[in-house]
């Protein structure tokens, strides 16, 4: 075979080796990478097919793991750690080829650097992004389906990616939130929510009869087949919280699986109600709120 006069046969062994060891490297690199996640969602997923125990529930709840979100977030920074593994060693190998032919490379890298620190001028706020992007990835900050508040809007995840996450609020708008713009972060589905229900009752109620009341509503809840599997513990009666002429308030309150606050909440609204309204407690209104007695 003849060569180019430029080209010798050792600059020729030798880029044949940068390019073998490049392509060796990155198989082992990204089968290593692949590997690690695979064995990580395989934990995962043996766990989920098992099935958590009610105590593995509440307290998976507590230290904020999530199988789901876990397979979501492994997925995620495997593929991040591949295509990062792929450009460097491009990269190596592409500088390593260049000096073996005799290019020089400091005026390129000099160039190089002029260059990157234009586009980073340029570029900042993408960067910002995606730096933030991948530090609330791997942080776990948030996920798809979580409640957050980014300072500006508030609405439930409905895509995380790297740049842009995309919520939807309560009226059903879709904001799209740049990652380098979110300077503050709220997350309501982390760990638990609470729960809490203000009971107004007539302010000259005896305030132990009511508390003991709402006491007995509030044990029924644990036991409560639709309720239950919400809770994380049972529901307390925090006491008085306030009173004003007329009204007198009690507050229940108890810890419940992330974002199903409403429902409990709503359970214990109507079963206080009825219950204070059987045992004869009376509300506010029976009072008359212009002349209270």
């Amino acid at each position: 075979m003849n060569l180019p006069t430029w080209v010798t046969t050792s600059q020729l062994v030798s880029v044949l080796l940068v390019v073998v060891v490049t392509l060796v490297t990155r198989f082992l690199l990204i089968r290593l990478v692949h590997r690690m996640t695979t064995h990580a969602l395989e934990r995962a997923k043996k766990r989920r097919e098992r099935g958590p125990s009610r105590a593995d529930q509440i307290w998976e709840s507590v230290v904020m793991v999530d199988d789901e979100r876990f397979e979501q977030r492994t997925t995620t920074l495997g593929s991040v750690g591949s295509s990062i593994i792929s450009i460097t060693l491009f990269i190596i190998a592409l500088l390593t080829i260049m000096a073996i032919f005799g290019v020089p490379l400091a005026p390129l890298l000099t160039s190089a650097g002029v260059g990157g620190v234009a586009l980073a001028f340029g570029a900042q706020s993408l960067v910002k992004d995606f730096l933030s992007g991948m530090f609330m990835l791997m942080e776990d900050q948030y996920g798809v389906g979580d409640l957050i508040d980014t300072g500006e809007v508030t609405g439930t995840v409905e895509e995380f990616g790297l740049r842009v996450t995309r919520l939807r609020d309560v009226s059903g708008t879709i904001w799209y939130v740049r990652n380098g713009e979110i300077l503050r972060l709220g997350n309501q589905s982390q760990g638990w929510s609470t729960a809490i229900v203000d009971i107004p009752v007539a302010y000259n109620e005896d305030p132990d009869r009511a508390i003991a009341i709402l006491d007995e509503v509030a044990a029924r809840a644990a036991d409560d087949p639709e309720i239950a599997p919400l809770l994380i513990d049972t529901p307390k009666v925090i006491g008085v919280t306030s009173v004003s002429p007329a009204t007198m308030t009690i507050r229940v309150s108890g810890n419940t699986q992330p974002n199903q606050h409403w429902g409990v909440q709503r359970w214990l609204l109507r079963h206080c109600l009825a219950a204070l309204t059987e045992a004869g407690v009376r509300s506010p209104t029976s009072l008359g709120l212009s002349n209270p007695e």
